[in-house]
């Protein structure tokens, strides 16, 4: 893969969890679960301006160190507005996972529309240098203000 570029691939690997709004990936024995929730007390749908808080949990059930350099988030509105955000680390964080060790922070997002969906990808290294990509599952961003239609 070129330099500065991530491929975002949705596959038939993410997996939403249970009865509630988890949603899973694993790749290369590193499970990202993501859970969405949308904030009520942070939005105004009057003003078209929506928030969602997201808790990542990243557990390394691999045999190797690795450490988070880089992530990558396609965030897309209803509208299929697409704002792609890439930075080091997560939280002013790189964290260190060994083996069978986890990492868990949470993050928000503010969308336009009362509805959308994220994904994205983490840039991992082991600590014999060696780089690769993490998926992150696809999730929705949905709030009660989203009109539904039933066929």
């Amino acid at each position: 893969m070129d330099k500065g570029k991530t491929a975002v691939n949705v596959a038939a690997a993410d997996v939403r969890v249970g009865g509630g709004a988890m949603f899973r990936r694993v790749t290369r024995e590193i499970t990202v679960s993501v859970e969405p929730a949308y904030l009520a007390d942070q939005s105004a749908p009057d003003n078209s301006h929506f928030f969602w808080a997201y808790t990542v949990l990243i557990e390394n059930g691999g045999a190797d160190t690795v450490q988070l350099r880089a992530r990558f988030w396609r965030i897309i509105d209803a509208n299929g507005r697409t704002i792609e955000v890439r930075g080091a680390g997560v939280i002013g964080q790189q964290p260190i996972l060994r083996p069978g060790e986890s990492f868990e922070y949470k993050s928000g997002t503010p969308l336009e529309t009362p509805s959308g969906m994220m994904l994205g990808a983490y840039q991992m290294q082991t600590a014999s240098g060696e780089t690769f990509q993490v998926d992150i599952p696809l999730f929705p961003l949905d709030s009660p203000h989203e009109a539904r239609m039933v066929h």
